[in-house]
């Protein structure tokens, strides 16, 4: 079928519109929510008519700011009402320290309704930790992945760009939104119109829910060397129980000595310090985005010391997991 012909069918039948609204939390992210919020402009645009009803939805109504700077005019939750299709919560920031009791009751008033929920980059995250996503797939930014796997192992979470259960709809953020937007455009009107859509973003290639969220480390280092790679995939795998150098080189099949030329060549710096580099980086990670205590967060990060996992870390950040966790607190008490 032409899109022209997709276009014919569409004034030819009925179609209800479909109420979306977008709950917009502090610290929300302006990209993942434009991402989400056009296509469904466009296909309302493409159609000639209203496919989509769209609301801006936040805790108090008026202008939401992004982090961006730039904001949406909303109404407040007492004013927008529970009559919606769709409700989507989008959060930037840490949604695992989130705390909104306001936001906490509307979303048990909409899941009374059966009203579906969906999740945007860190919603999915605040949606979990409000038990509304028990026994449904779903997918989070990757940043917030690990906190939500030490929160409950029941929890399932899946690493794609988005996931649709039923009556969840949730995505990693980003312009994974627009992908996952597409997808539930193919479902109501068609993949034909979809694409239509998709290319009017000049976006001509519609990626898949299974395609990964960010690139691998080997595309991130720019490594092609088979041996490389072997290593610092070994090393991502290997954070809360490192390996040493001999058996990272045995195991990527090098000597230690060719690895470790490697190394210099062609990512600039010793093995065992990239080593310590990216374990540091992931507790700096864990103390931000995370409740886990300080001690826990350095077992995770591969350090059975503590005071020798702060003195690495103030050396590596200059400062100390504990006023690294203070700063991230903080910053989420300004924000609100």
């Amino acid at each position: 079928m032409t899109f022209l012909a997709f276009e014919f069918s569409i004034w030819r039948y009925t179609i209800l519109e479909m109420r979306v609204a977008f709950i917009l939390t502090t610290g929300y992210s302006l990209m993942a929510t434009a991402s989400a919020v056009e296509p469904l402009r466009a296909a309302n645009h493409l159609a000639g008519k209203k496919l989509y009803e769209i609301s801006f939805v936040s805790t108090y109504g008026g202008l939401a700011r992004s982090t961006a700077g730039g904001g949406f005019d909303t109404l407040s939750m007492a004013e927008s009402g529970l009559d919606f299709d769709l409700v989507f919560v989008v959060a930037g920031g840490n949604p695992m320290s989130y705390e909104d009791a306001e936001l906490n009751r509307y979303l048990r008033k909409l899941n009374a309704r059966k009203v579906k929920l969906g999740g945007i980059s860190g919603g999915p995250a605040i949606l979990a930790r409000q038990g509304l996503m028990e026994n449904r797939r779903f997918a989070v930014h990757w940043q917030h992945i690990e906190a939500l796997e030490e929160l409950s192992s029941d929890l399932l979470v899946e690493r794609r760009l988005f996931v649709i259960d039923r009556d969840r709809y949730t995505c990693a953020g980003g312009v994974a939104a627009l992908d996952m937007m597409l997808a539930i455009v193919a479902s109501e009107h068609g993949t034909v119109f979809a694409q239509a859509v998709s290319d009017w973003f000049i976006h001509t290639h519609m990626r898949l829910a299974t395609e990964p969220q960010r690139a691998t480390l080997a595309q991130q280092l720019n490594i092609t060397h088979p041996a490389l790679i072997a290593a610092t995939d070994l090393m991502a795998s290997h954070i809360a129980d490192p390996l040493n150098e001999q058996q990272i080189a045995d195991l990527s099949g090098l000597s230690s000595r060719q690895l470790q030329r490697l190394f210099n060549e062609q990512i600039g710096e010793p093995i065992m310090q990239f080593y310590r580099r990216m374990r540091l980086e992931k507790a700096n990670e864990l103390l931000q985005q995370s409740t886990l205590p300080i001690t826990e967060v350095a077992i995770a990060a591969g350090f059975s010391s503590l005071s020798h996992f702060s003195r690495a870390f103030r050396k590596q950040f200059d400062v100390t997991p504990r006023r690294r966790r203070m700063e991230s607190q903080r910053s989420m008490t300004v924000l609100r």
